[in-house]
């Protein structure tokens, strides 16, 4: 995958442009509101019918392909709309594609660079350490500050293996989801509690495999596997 030839890398790119606009205007033609607010687009997505849940997926992929767009007043509108239950599928789903496509965009473009300027990091380099990528990638999903669409790039130019990134996204992005989707809009987050996680996992995750890297024989370095060897 990172060594794919420039030419097909340049295609899949086209691609991706050409199917987040296509989605947007879609949508737009169709008269999906300006406003993100989950009373406004719940109204509209109630009016779709049966084929509403797939808007709302394509709305989801398109949020977390392009970024500026807020994922979560789309996770409220799928369960103001579809229910808990099944909002929080919709939702799910939807957001997991946009992630995949998002990381398979940042591993084809920009993989091989990042992997040739820190090949002996223990994040970046070609034997990372699948375990702490894959705690790195859920605990980050489960803290609404940090950006859906930032992480799934992020993840991308790191060696975690696709299927480990995928069940660390579903598994770190159902709790705020499905919440969202049963409260829908009344939710509020403390900003400072929400802010001191984002924080901490920032500085756990940028500091734990220096730390450990000259602690190459303590228990929880081998269990990561940040020798190399997993």
């Amino acid at each position: 995958m990172t060594h794919s030839p420039l030419a097909f890398r340049l295609f899949f790119l086209a691609v991706v442009a050409l199917l987040m606009v296509s989605i947007w205007l879609l949508l737009r033609q169709l008269g999906l509101p300006a406003s993100f607010a989950p009373s406004v687009l719940s109204a509209w997505f109630a009016d779709q019918g049966s084929i509403g849940p797939v808007f709302l997926m394509l709305l989801m992929i398109l949020a977390v392909v392009v970024g500026p767009i807020p994922t979560l007043p789309i996770s409220a509108t799928s369960g103001l709309v579809y229910g808990m239950f099944g909002g929080t599928a919709i939702a799910v789903i939807g957001a997991l594609a946009g992630s995949l496509i998002a990381f398979y965009l940042a591993r084809l473009l920009g993989r091989e660079a990042v992997q040739k300027k820190l090949a002996d990091n223990p994040v970046f380099s070609a034997h990372g350490s699948q375990r702490f990528l894959f705690i790195a990638v859920f605990l980050t999903r489960l803290i609404p500050l940090f950006s859906f669409a930032l992480i799934s790039y992020a993840a991308g130019v790191t060696a975690i293996h696709v299927w480990r990134y995928a069940l660390a996204t579903t598994l770190g992005m159902l709790p705020m989801t499905f919440v969202f989707a049963g409260l829908g809009h009344n939710l509020e987050f403390n900003p400072t509690l929400t802010v001191a996680a984002a924080i901490a996992v920032l500085l756990m995750m940028s500091t734990l495999p220096l730390y450990l890297r000259h602690r190459p024989q303590s228990r929880l370095s081998r269990w990561l596997q940040l020798d190399g060897r997993g």
